[in-house]
This record gives C-alpha cells, structure tokens and sequence, in this order.
C-alpha cells in the first residue's frame, strides 16, 4: 500500500471526527446573550478537543512525511490511534454537558492518554519498519515531549477526582506545549520528498 492512501483515509476520518465534534454545539432557543452562556463548558471542551485534534493530525501529518514506506504494522497502527481519536468527540460532548464533573474529565484524560500511547507506538512501529540507524529513528530520537505529555494526562485522570480544574489545567499546558513547533521530522521530511 502507498502512505498516500493512508494518510487519505486518516485526513478523512480526522476531518469526520471534528465534523461530529461541532455538531454537538447545538444552537440555543434565543438571541441574547444570555441563551449562551449554558453553552460556554460545551464550547470550552469543543475548543481544546479541536486543538487536540488539529495537534494530532499536524503531527500525524509531518510523521508520515518522513515516512519512506509502510506495510501491514504501520497500517494496524494507525488505525489503532485513529480509534482512540475518534472517541473524543463522546468524551468532548460529555465533559461539556457535564460541566467539567470529575468522572468526564477523568474519562477525558484517559482517552487523551490512549491517543498518546497509540501515537508512540505509531512512531515505534515505523522505526522497526525502517530500523534504528533510520533518519526518521534519529529525527524521533527519545521523544520527551510525547512522554511528558502522557505523564501529564495521567496525572489529570487522577487529580480528576481531587479538583477537576487542576486536571483541565493540565490538559490546557499539554496543548500549549505542542504549539512549540516540534522541527525533528522537517528535514527528513524535505529529504524523503526529494528522494
């Protein structure tokens, strides 16, 4: 199978996922602004699933990129993240008609966790495709931000239950830290488009 055609269908099943996250944002019975405010935890989880998943796909995106080949792993794989992607849409719906309530945002970091998990062994299952002395294994290196990221989410399920706004506050410091351009796939990226 070409990479195209993976990165075709995982476009198209994020494109879907946020799809269904704004059509959870119901239009309110009125036309002040007081019908909005009961929307504003709805819009607010909307908000920060929408950079999740927009973070997630920017770096889906330059990963495969630098990616020479795939077979039959990689593509499991992928599918295997685009899974947990695709539940934070009921995790994003029920986090804001819950109000930020401690068992929706525990629920909110555990998908959050997955989708990490999912994305690292993503990254691992490419190296092993291509080996360790690969370009793309030395542009990955250790991944500290991605590791921090899961201890962060992790520490969030927790603290969930013990003040469910320090865990959203996590949430919200994991998505700032992606917006640091992360330039390790960039060159490779450049090299396999030339190759």
């Amino acid at each position: 199978m070409e990479k195209g055609r993976l990165e075709a269908f995982s476009d198209g099943v994020i494109a879907i996922i946020i799809t269904i996250m704004v059509l959870e944002l119901k239009v309110p019975h009125g036309a002040d602004f007081d019908t909005l405010k009961p929307l504003l935890p709805v819009f607010l989880s909307y908000v920060l699933s929408f950079i999740y998943v927009g973070i997630y796909w920017n770096n889906h995106h330059h990963l495969f990129q630098a990616t020479e080949r795939v077979n039959g792993a990689i593509l499991w794989s992928n599918l295997h993240l685009l899974f947990w992607l695709s539940l934070i849409p009921f995790v994003t719906g029920w986090v804001g008609e819950n109000h930020f309530e401690a068992l929706p945002t525990a629920l909110y970091g555990v998908v959050l966790f997955c989708s990490s998990l999912a994305y690292m062994l993503l990254q691992y299952t490419i190296v092993r495709e291509h080996g360790r002395d690969s370009k793309i294994a030395g542009a990955l290196g250790k991944d500290w931000k991605g590791k921090i990221s899961s201890l962060g989410y992790l520490s969030a399920v927790g603290l969930a239950f013990v003040n469910e706004w320090l865990a959203d506050a996590i949430y919200v410091l994991v998505a700032v830290m992606w917006f640091i351009p992360d330039r390790r796939l960039e060159p490779v990226a450049s090299e396999v488009k030339g190759a």
